[in-house]
């Protein structure tokens, strides 16, 4: 098993950027492909970005595509989410996810979750 805690969330303006941070304990993390969904109250979960476990392929949502840059350091059992020119579209809670699988964008496909950290975008 794998525990994943997320941090960096806040409370931004418009075109601003937040890097978010998901440091996982437990069984090795370079087992796991990483993914990071959001979820905006009143909506279902998306896909954002994934990982593969070598960090050497990355997916994006189109949305982000250009905005969002996801990457991950193995030594130190951590994935990032660099977010830039943050848009109120945005704001959502954000959830980092593992797999022992291939990533996907498919939130059913990731059997780890972290609790989540609130990304607040202000127009």
């Amino acid at each position: 098993q794998v525990q994943l805690v997320e941090s960096g969330g806040g409370l931004v303006q418009a075109g601003a950027s937040l890097r978010l941070s998901c440091a996982a304990s437990g069984r090795t993390f370079s087992s796991y492909a990483m993914g990071w969904f959001r979820q905006a109250p009143g909506k279902e979960r998306e896909f954002v970005a994934a990982i593969r476990r070598s960090g050497g392929i990355t997916y994006y949502a189109d949305s982000v595509k250009g905005r969002f840059t996801i990457s991950r350091d193995n030594a130190k059992n951590t994935v990032y989410l660099q977010m830039n020119s943050l848009k109120p579209e945005d704001m959502a809670v954000y959830y980092c996810a593992a797999t022992t699988g291939l990533p996907t964008v498919n939130y059913y496909d990731y059997a780890y979750w972290g609790q989540g950290t609130q990304v607040t975008v202000s127009s």
